[in-house]
């Protein structure tokens, strides 16, 4: 399985949306759509698995395309930096 990035996503898109664009590439097997922890609002990103060939043809046929009115960006997902943890005193 491969995880891809989807930037630039319309804030009003929903996990099924996203799931049908990809959907005509192979099977997706999940769909995160990343939203504020204190508003609950939609960020404009997350992330699509699929597997390898599928999320090639993906990446490959939806970079720079456009998707209800914003050109996505879509590359496959680098792994999650450790930051350090902030801490409150």
């Amino acid at each position: 399985m491969k995880q891809i990035y989807v930037g630039n996503l319309p804030y009003r898109s929903s996990e099924e949306d996203v799931r049908e664009l990809f959907a005509q590439y192979g099977d997706v097997n999940s769909v995160k759509l990343i939203t504020d922890r204190e508003t609950g609002r939609a960020r404009g990103f997350g992330f699509v698995e699929m597997d390898d060939s599928s999320a090639q043809a993906a990446i490959e046929a939806l970079d720079g395309k456009e998707f209800e009115g914003r050109v996505l960006k879509v590359n496959e997902a680098r792994p999650r930096e450790e930051r350090p943890r902030r801490t409150f005193n």
